[in-house]
């Protein structure tokens, strides 16, 4: 299991640096195919506002991916689960406030690394 957890931590961080990328560097490309939701006049005013989301989901990829050059096994697995529990978190909050969508994109790939990383 651990090399599950490993192999599910490093594919979320990376999906955390897409929205890092996609969040601050195109927004006004990327994010309006992936929020058709949002009126796409609002998406040059929320512009800010998206890259400090995206700067958000960097500090969580970034964690996750510290916790590959842990040398102490006990640390690694802390750091690791607190950054999951992070996503879960974020997942779980923009299922509720934004689309249910982000619950399986999100927090469930995190809540599966978890058991992974418990197991």
């Amino acid at each position: 299991m651990e090399i599950a957890a490993k192999i599910l931590i490093g594919l979320i961080a990376l999906e955390h640096f897409y929205f890092l990328y996609f969040e601050m560097f195109a927004w006004e490309t990327i994010g309006k195919k992936t929020f058709k939701s949002l009126p796409e006049h609002l998406f040059k005013p929320t512009k800010g506002l998206a890259a400090n989301q995206g700067l958000y989901n960097g500090f969580l990829a970034s964690g996750l991916i510290w916790t590959f050059f842990i040398s102490d096994a006990i640390w690694s697995k802390n750091i690791a689960l607190f950054f999951l529990i992070c996503v879960v978190v974020a997942g779980v909050y923009g299922a509720i406030s934004a689309s249910k969508k982000i619950f399986f994109v999100q927090a469930l790939p995190a809540i599966l690394a978890i058991i992974c990383l418990m197991s």
